[in-house]
């Protein structure tokens, strides 16, 4: 039997108020003047604090990335393109925000060296050549987008991500201090998408040792965190390293049904990965009961408003189109279900699920 041999993020800083290290962190890595160019979420758009905070030196570029929906293969071409107009090529991307930024600073760092376009890469090992260098520094905690080998696109066919070796961050810098004060619904989201991650990895087909070990961590972080009222600095830190442990628990593993219907929900509606994957979750009991259970006492407990009806109205071609991008998402069934899961979810009994949300 051959095992997979999966690429790890390479360097990693912890601890609060690291982020000043980035400056240090980034010296050596500077090449003949070209820029280091910053992505900055633009929920930071006029928080001057942290912008100032940025080490911004010499012909350095900061941009606001546009992330008020998850990243399109059309905007990573279009910051890739730009760049390579203008100053050809580029020390480094740091991405600084939450996962969509941190999968838009992955994505474009891979377009700045491979041909083509964003969506040519959507899929397993497709890229070839490796990125330029990539730091990832998350304001959100929960996706594991800062140590997983994917960045998760919307495309013109499809919701899917670059899945190799060369996404993963050269460099991620892991400050709690920069996830404090999140707005409680968006820190709930997101949270959850790390404690769904975990229900859908432990159990999962493809569960063994490795996944179970950082899964188990994470979830009991997440239990920590989400099933008390009392949020505090601690909770931050539990929070970022769940996030970390979570994404590493499904290098080995994989997610199941939650994240494949919500895939198909986020291409037609543009529904935000986080929410999207709680919108699903409220009603997957058959699937994940004692998971489910848990999740409606941390919504209750949070007392956080989860969507629902976000399905009604919709015509068969849209139903049509959110089950093929769902059915499209293999692994994920899978993993889920075991190999026979084309026999197991119909596209009947897939539409009877999407028609619930």
């Amino acid at each position: 039997m051959k095992f997979r041999n999966f690429k790890m993020v390479d360097y990693v800083v912890y601890g609060r108020g690291c982020f000043d290290q980035l400056d240090e962190i980034l010296a050596p890595r500077r090449k003949n003047g070209q820029p280091m160019v910053f992505l900055l979420d633009h929920y930071f758009a006029n928080d001057h604090a942290l912008r100032t905070r940025i080490p911004l030196r010499d012909n350095d570029v900061l941009i606001d990335a546009d992330v008020t929906t998850e990243p399109k293969t059309s905007y990573v071409d279009e910051l890739a393109q730009r760049l390579k107009d203008t100053y050809g090529t580029v020390s480094g991307i740091i991405g600084i925000g939450g996962g969509s930024t941190i999968d838009l600073a992955k994505a474009v760092s891979i377009m700045m060296t491979n041909p083509g376009k964003a969506q040519d890469y959507q899929g397993w090992d497709l890229v070839k050549n490796p990125a330029v260098y990539k730091v990832g520094v998350p304001t959100l905690s929960g996706t594991g987008a800062e140590v997983s080998r994917t960045c998760v696109l919307t495309g013109p066919t499809k919701k899917l991500g670059m899945n190799s070796d060369f996404t993963p961050f050269d460099q991620i810098v892991l400050d709690p201090e920069l996830i404090k004060g999140a707005p409680k619904n968006q820190r709930f989201y997101t949270g959850m998408d790390c404690y769904i991650h975990c229900i859908e990895s432990l159990q999962g087909t493809y569960i063994n040792a490795f996944s179970r070990a950082y899964g188990e961590k994470a979830l009991e972080l997440c239990q920590d965190v989400f099933l008390t009222t009392d949020w505090t600095d601690e909770s931050d830190e539990k929070l970022m390293m769940a996030s970390y442990a979570g994404g590493m628990s499904i290098a080995y593993s994989q997610v199941g049904v939650a994240h494949a219907v919500s895939y198909g929900l986020s291409y037609l509606l543009g529904t935000k990965h986080g929410i999207g994957n709680c919108i699903v979750f409220n009603h997957l009991e058959e699937f994940y009961p004692e998971g489910v259970r848990e999740f409606h006492e941390m919504v209750r407990l949070n007392n956080i408003d989860i969507p629902v009806g976000v399905t009604k109205g919709l015509t068969d071609e849209q139903f049509d189109t959110m089950i093929n991008v769902s059915l499209g998402m293999a692994p994920l069934w899978e993993n889920a279900l075991g190999k026979d899961w084309q026999q197991q979810m119909t596209r009947e009994r897939l539409r009877a699920l999407y028609e619930k949300l």
